[in-house]
């Protein structure tokens, strides 16, 4: 492999190629080897919607936030306000699906689940 000139930029598109590559070499690898591949990690708005229909009750942004990491199933990557993202989040869903989103404004930041647990 050619040595990197560090002080030169990557564009994004090569930097996106490379990362993508380098995944690809490490799942070849991991297949080889018999290593099962990592399990895919839930997103913070799918962890959000376990946690709502496991609690069966409306919820805060912040309170699904503080179960979805208390259960395991999700953790902020050093974000200042992941509740803030995960609001907004929910409030995308709501407004690009319409009835068929995972989640129902109940009250001004209280949401609950449209599907059963």
């Amino acid at each position: 492999m050619a040595k990197k000139n560090p002080s030169r930029k990557m564009s994004k598109s090569a930097a996106r190629a490379e990362g993508a590559a380098r995944t690809k070499r490490a799942l070849a690898a991991a297949k080889a080897t018999k290593v099962p591949a990592p399990a895919k990690r839930l997103s913070a708005l799918s962890a959000a919607a376990k946690v709502l229909a496991d609690a069966g009750k409306p919820m805060r942004a912040k309170e699904m936030i503080e179960a979805a990491s208390a259960k395991g199933l999700w953790s902020s990557p050093n974000g200042k306000t992941p509740e803030a993202t995960l609001y907004a989040a929910i409030i995308r869903e709501i407004a690009a699906k319409g009835k068929a989103a995972r989640f129902r404004k109940v009250e001004r930041g209280l949401f609950e689940t449209t599907e059963a647990a």
